[in-house]
């Protein structure tokens, strides 16, 4: 039986660099589609995730974060591994914050491994496409996530 994995693009893209996790996804689905993974976008329909969770033994949630990194740089790695103010600093601009669905999943039961590929941003206020920064930088995200979900999953 193979293991059950889902990349998850998650954020709001009529705002802004919030926008990233959908982005990314949609770039994997083009250049990296793998038929042992399921590719799902979720916008901002973060209480959806819990119900996405339990349908999967792993699963990479790709994001928004404001950290105070430098723009465009990405932290990726299991989530009870990454430093906690980290997490908190997922965007919030969805029906309920990461953080808060994270907590929920545990106090659930709910048995995935969840990763998280955070991405610094700008701009989230309200508008299309990514800021010029944030796009340059794309490309580079992409292959960093490609390569980690390889070495991972």
């Amino acid at each position: 039986m193979s293991k059950k994995i889902a990349v998850i693009g998650f954020g709001n893209t009529l705002r802004r660099d919030d926008g990233i996790g959908i982005v990314i996804l949609e770039s994997l689905l083009k250049i990296y589609k793998r038929k042992d993974m399921d590719y799902l976008n979720c916008g901002s329909a973060s209480f959806d995730l819990l119900n996405r969770f339990k349908n999967y033994d792993k699963v990479l949630i790709i994001d928004g974060i404001n950290a105070g990194l430098r723009i465009g740089e990405l932290k990726i790695g299991k989530v009870k591994d990454l430093d906690n103010k980290l997490v908190e600093s997922i965007i919030s601009t969805h029906t309920l914050s990461l953080k808060s669905v994270l907590d929920l999943s545990k106090e659930l039961g709910i048995k995935a491994n969840i990763y998280l590929a955070g991405i610094q941003v700008k701009d989230i206020s309200f508008g299309e496409g990514l800021t010029e920064t944030l796009n340059q930088k794309k490309n580079d995200i992409i292959e960093e996530i490609i390569r980690f979900i390889k070495k991972t999953f």
